[in-house]
C-alpha cells in the first residue's frame, strides 16, 4: 500500500520564486526567509517522496474567472509551467502520475466530493513555488511526480474550511488505499495573512498567523470552524488561502510530528511561513486504515 510520509504547509508568494530565479536569496530582505527554510529542506532531501500531492489555487492562468471549479484534480502525465505574463519560470515542467490521480479521483467522488477533472493544465506559481521551496535546485527534473489539486479561493463562495479539512481526510484515505508501495507527500499552499488590494492592502495579522501555525498541528478542527468572513476579516482577502493547509493536515491523520517551522514578515508585502510535519503512522496502521475504507 501507499504511505503518506510527510506534509508541508508553505506560502506560494510568486516573488519567492523570483528571488530564487534571480539569485536574490542572500539579499538582506530575503535571507531571513531562506535561512528559515534550510532545516526543512535538509530534512526533506533525506525523505524524498515518490509523489507529491500539491494543493494550490490557480491565479487565473489556466482557469479564467469564467470557470472556477470549487475542487479539481489534474489527471495528466505531464504539466507545462504557465506563462504568467513575463514568460514561464525557468524550472522543469511537471511529471504527473495519472494512475494515482485516477485512483484519488474515483475515491473522492465515491466519498461525495464532486471533483472537476483537468486532463490538460498549465501550472502557475501556486504549484511551482512550493516545489522550489522543497527543492531549490532541481536541475533538469523535479525529484518526484506531482498530482495537482486545485481549490477555489479566488471567488465567493469559496469552500468552507470545514469542507477542506474533510476533503483532506478523504484524500488521506484514498492515498492509503492505493495498491502500489510508494511514498507520498502532501503540500498545502498559500497564505499567510495578506491583502493585495483595496483599503486594507498590505494587511498582515501576525497574531492570527502564529495562532494558525500552532493550531494546524494541535487543533485543526478549531481552524475548520472559522468562517469565510472571519478568514477574510482576520487574514485579508487573500489570507483565506490558508484553508488549503487544512486539506494537507486532514490527509496526515492524527499522529504527526512537527519537524520545523518558520515565519517571516514581510515577503513581498505579505506574511510568509513554512510548517513541515512528519506522518508518524505505522505501516500496520496504514494498512488498517486502507482496509477500513
Amino acid at each position: 500500500m501507499a504511505e503518506i510520509t510527510w506534509g508541508l504547509a508553505t506560502s506560494h508568494v510568486p516573488s519567492i520564486g523570483a528571488a530564487m530565479d534571480n539569485e536574490k536569496t542572500e539579499d538582506e530582505l530575503w535571507k531571513p526567509l531562506f535561512d528559515g527554510y534550510q532545516p526543512a529542506r535538509e530534512w526533506m532531501a533525506e525523505h524524498k517522496p515518490d509523489v507529491a500531492i500539491v494543493v494550490y489555487n490557480d491565479h487565473a492562468n489556466a482557469l479564467g474567472l469564467e470557470m472556477i471549479p470549487t475542487f479539481s484534480i489534474g489527471t495528466a502525465e505531464h504539466y507545462d509551467v504557465a506563462d504568467e505574463g513575463y514568460g514561464p519560470r525557468q524550472v522543469p515542467n511537471i511529471v504527473g502520475d495519472a494512475e494515482l490521480s485516477e485512483h484519488i479521483l474515483v475515491n473522492l467522488v465515491d466519498e461525495g466530493f464532486d471533483m472537476t477533472v483537468l486532463q490538460e493544465l498549465d501550472v502557475d506559481h501556486g504549484l511551482t513555488v512550493p516545489l522550489s521551496v522543497y527543492t531549490p535546485n532541481p536541475g533538469d527534473a523535479w525529484p518526484c511526480r506531482v498530482v495537482p489539486m486545485l481549490v477555489n479561493v479566488l471567488q465567493y463562495p469559496q469552500p468552507t474550511a470545514e469542507r477542506c479539512l474533510a476533503l483532506g481526510e478523504a484524500l488521506g484515505r484514498a492515498i492509503l488505499s492505493f495498491p502500489q508501495d510508494i511514498k507520498v507527500a502532501v503540500f498545502g499552499t498559500g497564505g499567510m495573512s495578506h491583502q493585495l488590494s483595496g483599503e486594507r492592502a498590505g494587511l498582515i495579522n501576525q497574531e492570527f498567523d502564529r495562532n494558525f501555525l500552532e493550531k494546524i498541528e494541535t487543533d485543526p478542527e478549531s481552524l475548520s470552524q472559522i468562517t469565510r468572513a472571519e478568514y477574510v476579516e482576520q487574514a485579508g482577502s487573500e489570507g483565506i488561502e490558508m484553508i488549503m493547509w487544512l486539506i494537507m493536515r486532514g490527509a496526515l491523520g492524527d499522529n504527526i510530528r512537527r519537524v520545523h517551522d518558520t515565519y517571516h514578515v514581510p515577503a513581498s508585502n505579505t506574511a510568509a511561513a513554512l510548517a513541515l510535519f512528519a506522518a508518524e503512522t505505522s505501516a500496520e496502521e496504514n494498512t488498517a486504515a486502507a482496509t477500513a475504507q
